[in-house]
């Protein structure tokens, strides 16, 4: 009876471990291959609780995860012969797990040889202005040349390619930043030419507009006046039109002549001359006006002589002479004692 329970307690024990042996937990990513005895099974076991054989089989867990796989810095050299460094990344995923296990051992070292290969191959075929401005057309580029030795033989899709860095040499960054600058400055100096050209318009539009509203150039004016004032200066710049001045320098030159005894008279335009000709009027010469007669000096002290040659001896006489109303001694000695 002891034998007895021995043994049943020794086949449990075995079934136990058998059991637990054929046993696979496969998670919800992960795709189930099946080897008996080293020989594929064809069926792929999906996720869940699976079991396998306890002896002879072996089952391999395959991710079907997209992973992510860095491809270190490659030198290479573009078309145009400028050397630089690019590094980029890749993301794939296993499409088809017994390929990926049976056709290629390790297939994310492979992937990463093949991409590091094709990645110098596509940067040398192109120039550094493609590869700086059409980084989209490089990475469709490189997917698909990636796509081919992958996706069928090792069953891995190449989900997306991209460059992360491009390294340039010292010299190269700086004639790049020169060109830049040049073109930066060059694109500046035709946009303020442009708005030259457009303000121009539109202040010959103006000019034209306030020729034809002579009131509209002084109601410019005073808005300028209003905006200059409103700084809060202390000195204020007015316009004085040029026809002003000549105005008054004509009518200074006018009151000089007829102070002199000449007449000047204004210059008109001629009706069918131009406007920039000025035909004068004939000078009408003036009358002849007599100077006056201008008595000679007379002394007030010694011998006098008046205009008719005659000796005068008294200052009264001499002021009688003279015509003037000058006080004789006698009449200033009154008016003092008076």
């Amino acid at each position: 009876m002891g034998v007895l329970i021995t043994v049943l307690v020794v086949c449990a024990v075995a079934g136990l471990v058998l059991l637990a042996l054929s046993l696979r937990n496969v998670q919800q990513y992960e795709k189930g291959v099946v080897f008996r005895f080293g020989r594929l099974l064809p069926d792929i076991r999906g996720p869940g609780l699976r079991v396998i054989r306890p002896i002879g089989d072996r089952m391999r867990k395959v991710s079907v995860q997209t992973e992510v796989l860095g491809i270190p810095p490659q030198g290479s050299i573009t078309a145009d012969n400028v050397t630089l460094t690019v590094d980029a990344v890749v993301y794939f995923k296993v499409i088809d797990p017994v390929k990926a296990l049976v056709n290629v051992r390790n297939y994310p070292a492979a992937v990463s040889q093949i991409a590091q290969t094709s990645l110098r191959s596509v940067i040398g075929r192109a120039d550094l202005d493609t590869l700086l401005s059409d980084r989209d057309h490089i990475n469709a580029e490189l997917k698909k040349v990636m796509d081919a030795p992958t996706e069928e033989p090792w069953g891995l899709r190449i989900e997306r390619v991209e460059i992360k860095d491009i390294a340039l040499p010292e010299s190269m960054m700086r004639s790049m930043s020169k060109q830049a600058e040049a073109e930066r400055e060059r694109r500046a100096r035709v946009i303020a030419a442009d708005g030259e050209f457009q303000a121009s318009q539109r202040l010959t539009d103006a000019a034209a507009t306030m020729a034809d509203t002579p009131g509209a150039l002084q109601l410019r004016l005073l808005q300028t006046v209003v905006d200059v004032s409103a700084e809060k200066n202390s000195t204020l710049v007015m316009p004085f039109p040029v026809e002003m001045l000549r105005f008054f320098d004509h009518q200074s030159r006018e009151t000089d002549g007829e102070s002199d005894g000449r007449v000047t008279h204004r210059s008109t335009r001629h009706p069918t001359a131009p406007a920039a000709v000025v035909i004068p009027e004939p000078a009408i010469p003036a009358p002849a006006i007599p100077a006056p007669a201008i008595a000679p000096a007379f002394s007030l002290s010694g011998e006098r002589v008046g205009s008719g040659g005659k000796r005068i001896g008294s200052r009264a006489e001499v002021a009688r002479e003279r015509g003037d109303d000058w006080p004789t001694r006698r009449d200033a000695e009154e008016s003092l004692n008076g």
